[in-house]
């Protein structure tokens, strides 16, 4: 386990989707203090006043996106528990599930998906089901199947989660309140539900069409026994929360939740697990793994293989690798596909598009 104050150097800085959530990340707080009355003229403004430090309300399981929970009750995806308000922390039971996509279905003119069972609704099952209604579950079983056929061994949901996942319909919730997160097999609460339907409800068709077209084009290569034994247990953790200074599966590196930040992931997959080329990582963070090889080592992205590690930020291929310069880490699927730890935590991007496409630096070759 490192120590707390490489922990404060190492994890926040590397998530590139901090820059682009920041707003998503604030706005479940500022509903918050808007709902209590604390801003403007609230308590928080007359504690300023009288020279007190305004101490904003801790966020809980409950509470954390009044604006989502807020924008389903109006729309009528979701209710008020009677005289329980929403009741946030509460599992999302069947029967709210299916109302919930019986709602969206009306709004598509298309059939709801049937939500069978009594018990609790796992964060991955609702996945699926919400992955199935927007009319991507065609998508996330070729997922599926893409990852089976080459021999990756992925998790029944693999496919369902790089669809979620794709579509940012979870929220990473920041240091300090990381202890909200759930695992993959956990019951999903009614605002963590609340959240992934709000979601739906902003993005519109567009995003559904973007990520059919780029996930249907999802391949992968020919992988040797190395590589295998690598990415097996790099798609295993599909899911699992984005951490701050995390590398391992629960709490035992002293953190708040299970779970990893960028370069803990690639830690966990190679140092971790006793892979015997994990020996040749020393460095913890996304710049020190990057500037630990000779540049004549470094690989270009034409050039990267499954089981590569992938370096992102505003370096050149010729940089010296700094804290500043090299801020995201990844593991190669392919030239084309890579599974990192991030704003989705454990999830799928291409190389091909997007952050990851505009902002390659180099890669290294472990195996």
């Amino acid at each position: 386990m490192e120590s707390t104050a490489a922990r404060g150097n190492t994890a926040g800085r590397e998530n590139p989707c901090w820059l682009r959530t920041f707003r998503a990340r604030l706005s479940p707080a500022l509903a918050l203090l808007s709902a209590l009355g604390l801003l403007s003229a609230g308590p928080l403004a007359a504690q300023a006043a009288a020279g007190k430090p305004a101490v904003a309300p801790k966020l809980t399981a409950a509470n954390w996106d009044l604006a989502a929970q807020r924008a389903v009750v109006r729309d009528g995806l979701m209710a008020d528990e009677g005289g329980a308000g929403f009741a946030g922390a509460s599992d999302l039971t069947p029967q709210a599930a299916q109302t919930a996509f019986a709602a969206l279905a009306a709004r598509e003119q298309a059939p709801p998906v049937p939500v069978t069972g009594d018990g609790p609704i796992s964060v991955v099952r609702f996945d699926a089901l919400l992955a199935e209604q927007l009319g991507l579950g065609e998508v996330a079983e070729h997922v599926q199947q893409t990852a089976a056929a080459a021999g990756l061994e992925p998790p029944g949901y693999f496919g369902s989660e790089v669809v979620a996942r794709y579509l940012e319909l979870r929220y990473e919730h920041p240091v300090g309140e990381q202890s909200l997160d759930l695992y993959p097999w956990e019951a999903i609460t009614r605002a963590e539900a609340a959240h992934s339907f709000a979601v739906v409800l902003e993005s519109g068709s567009w995003a559904l069409a973007g990520a059919r077209e780029t996930l249907s084009s999802f391949t992968l290569p020919h992988y040797d026994a190395a590589q295998l034994e690598v990415l097996r247990i790099a798609v295993s953790k599909i899911g699992m929360p984005y951490v701050w200074g995390g590398t391992t599966d629960n709490t035992a590196d002293g953190l708040e939740h299970g779970g990893y930040d960028c370069s803990g992931f690639a830690w966990r997959v190679y140092k971790l697990s006793g892979l015997p080329w994990g020996r040749q990582i020393r460095g913890r963070t996304a710049a020190e793994q990057a500037g630990e090889i000779s540049k004549s080592a470094r690989i270009h992205l034409e050039d990267v293989q499954g089981g590569d590690l992938l370096f992102f930020g505003s370096a050149h291929f010729n940089s010296k690798a700094t804290a500043s310069n090299v801020i995201h880490e990844a593991i190669a699927m392919s030239d084309q596909w890579a599974i990192n730890s991030s704003g989705q935590g454990v999830y799928v991007l291409p190389l091909t598009s997007g952050w990851l496409a505009q902002s390659f630096t180099w890669a290294r070759r472990v195996l």
